[in-house]
């Protein structure tokens, strides 16, 4: 008998295991087509107001109807229109969809699904001069992708204790236009909203550190206690603020509590070279999991109890120069650190290095990443002015010219 359980044991073990690869394995494969369809050439950018993101919201739309979603937008659609008036009046269009468990709260699920065209609004880091396609794999397709996979996985879970909202964005490379009007425009009461989770570029975890920022920290008591920087599954580094460049800003401001995944910044941030071969999906998948626990783990709690944070600047601003640098937006300062440096522009040409922190520009103190943006519309092109910043402990002076 013991011979025969013990076989049958093994077996089972063996078909389980079988099983959740299989599993695994399907996941990652549905993730993977939702990125490589959204940054594909043919979306063209997935621009505000264009076909592109037709192209993608209609893409969303089917993919969360299959999920079993209730439209939960515009007239009985998943879609919600919106004005952008910036340098051209054009229409942005968010994508809702809805589980009603007939629960008391909603928790709402978000990420962005637009991005830069062809550069056309100014907000590329690409400097030559013949257009290009970007196509934002990471930013946002891996986000979008990690949308839809937590649509199609709370629809079938057991956690009934909430209700749950999921919403892509469009126009948040504008200036987080879409989650601005969601907030002004709810299709749920915002007082039912328990919390809100923003997935924005998260296709680049590294495969050795696991390394992933988790924003928003402080935005809840709770979230200290549920969310351990030596996880297992992830290395976590997490940040404080309730705000930042990214659509959870939006439900901050209205006093919600925020939790913002990111797998950080690269050199392709913003370039056409951000393409769908360089994502990790399995990190995604990986991610997505992590979510989805998470979300359980606060399944007894009901409406989280909500806490202001410091503040990070996310307006739009203008500047007749850039420096060149990707900053660490989690890092507590004082100064900026660069956490990347793009080739040939002013930064990369005075030496400034990743890992470096700016104490000053000119004469211009940056202690924060907002004093650092306030900086840079202080200066003009071909002015040249010197830096300040630490390296190996040490203060250096460095000239950059703009």
């Amino acid at each position: 008998m013991r011979s025969f359980l013990t076989v049958f044991l093994l077996c089972s073990m063996t078909v389980q295991s079988q099983t959740t690869e299989s599993a695994d394995k399907k996941m990652v494969n549905s993730v993977k087509k939702h990125v490589e369809f959204l940054s594909s050439d043919r979306l063209e950018g997935r621009r505000t107001g264009t076909n592109g993101e037709k192209l993608a919201y209609t893409y969303i739309s089917k993919q969360f109807k299959k999920a079993g979603l209730i439209p939960y937008a515009d007239n009985g659609t998943y879609i919600q229109s919106f004005d952008v008036n910036e340098k051209e009046n054009r229409k942005g269009h968010n994508v809702i969809g809805y589980v009603n468990n007939y629960a008391v709260y909603t928790i709402v699920l978000g990420a962005h699904y637009d991005h830069l065209g062809y550069g056309e609004d100014k907000n590329s880091m690409y400097r030559d001069s013949i257009p290009m396609i970007h196509n934002g794999a990471d930013d946002n397709a891996s986000g979008t992708a990690a949308l839809i996979s937590l649509a199609k996985s709370l629809k079938k879970s057991g956690n009934k204790n909430y209700n749950y909202l999921f919403i892509a964005f469009s126009g948040e490379e504008l200036g987080l236009f879409g989650s601005k009007y969601f907030t002004e425009h709810p299709t749920v009461p915002l007082s039912s909203v328990s919390y809100m989770v923003n997935m924005d570029m998260v296709g680049r975890l590294n495969a050795e550190s696991r390394s992933i920022t988790v924003g928003g920290y402080g935005t809840s008591p709770v979230w200290g206690q549920l969310i351990k920087t030596t996880d297992p599954a992830l290395s976590i580094k997490i940040d404080s603020s309730g705000t930042g460049p990214s659509d959870h800003s939006s439900f901050y401001r209205k006093d919600i509590p925020v939790l913002f995944f990111f797998t950080g910044t690269h050199t392709d941030y913003h370039k056409p070279s951000d393409d769908a071969d360089k994502i990790n999906y399995g990190g995604i998948v990986q991610i997505s999991e992590y979510i989805k626990n998470l979300i359980a783990s606060t399944a007894e709690m009901g409406k989280l109890t909500f806490a202001k944070t410091r503040e990070v600047n996310t307006g739009r601003m203008s500047f007749k120069v850039s420096l060149g640098i990707m900053p660490d937006y989690t890092f507590a300062g004082p100064g900026v650190l660069v956490e990347g440096v793009s080739a040939g522009r002013p930064a990369e040409k005075a030496g400034i290095l990743a890992g470096d922190v700016i104490l000053q520009l000119g004469e211009n103190k940056t202690s924060t990443v907002e004093d650092y943006m306030k900086a840079l519309g202080k200066f003009d092109k071909g002015q040249t002015i010197n830096a300040i910043i630490i390296r190996a402990n040490k203060e250096l002076i460095v000239p950059v010219n703009f």
